[in-house]
């Protein structure tokens, strides 16, 4: 039985209007296929076009031209609490900046998505907590972000990341703010959901990073100027 692929991308571009009236070609005639399961990693020089690439894959903008599609569906048929749906129950978001709220503990930080997705409270807090112990999180449930240092805080936002369950990461310089430490942390983490079966995509600019992934695209001016698989993964 042919099994779809978790994201493809046929002939995607994406121009932005600037206030003068200039047209900017973020991405140009993009074809990417991620396999369910697969373990992505994209970099490129500042302005290539990743972060962009990256919008797209998580359904945040939408192609200029060209198409996308998730489990099989395609994006642009879909209405727009569709997609707002997928965003939150297919796919998990980990930025760099982490986009914790400072208010609330490392739990209902992580219960956000359950909440968005109506999940009743006695459930939503047990997937909270279940996912803040697979992070190593669970006694530091109760701390808020000021308490936790930025390692932990990726972690957490980590944890709201999987809370549903989703299909696949999404992750934009996960560890750029991190020390070597805290990146061997967050990578490690990204190792067992891979393993797990997780589809992961990830944009780096961090060479160890990258050799964290089974295959690797390099972007560049807006296109894939090369992909390639890495032989030797390194691994904890």
């Amino acid at each position: 039985m042919n099994v779809a692929p978790a994201i493809q991308l046929e002939g995607v571009g994406r121009v932005h209007v600037t206030d003068s009236g200039d047209e900017v070609h973020a991405l140009r005639d993009i074809d990417l296929t991620v396999a369910a399961g697969e373990y992505v990693v994209i970099v490129g020089p500042s302005g290539a076009g990743k972060s962009s690439l990256l919008n797209i894959l998580g359904c945040l903008d939408a192609p200029t031209t060209g198409s996308l599609t998730i489990a099989g569906a395609p994006v642009s048929e879909l209405s727009e609490g569709q997609i707002a749906r997928i965003r939150n129950e297919r796919i998990g978001f980990v930025f760099q900046s982490f986009n914790l709220i400072p208010a609330l503990t490392a739990r209902q930080n992580v219960e956000l998505p359950a909440v968005y997705a109506r999940v009743p409270r006695e459930r939503r807090r047990r997937l909270a907590m279940a996912a803040l112990d697979r992070v190593g999180l669970g006694d530091r449930a109760h701390h808020r972000p000021n308490q936790l240092s930025g390692g932990q805080q990726q972690r957490v936002a980590i944890a709201r990341s999987i809370v549903n369950e989703p299909a696949f990461v999404l992750a934009d310089e996960a560890t750029g703010n991190l020390d070597s430490k805290a990146t061997e942390d967050v990578l490690g983490i990204f190792d067992e959901l891979h393993r797990l079966g997780t589809t992961i995509v990830a944009i780096t600019h961090e060479d160890d990073v990258a050799a964290r992934a089974e295959r690797v695209v390099v972007v560049r001016d807006g296109r894939i100027a090369e992909t390639y698989r890495n032989r030797e993964r390194v691994l904890i």
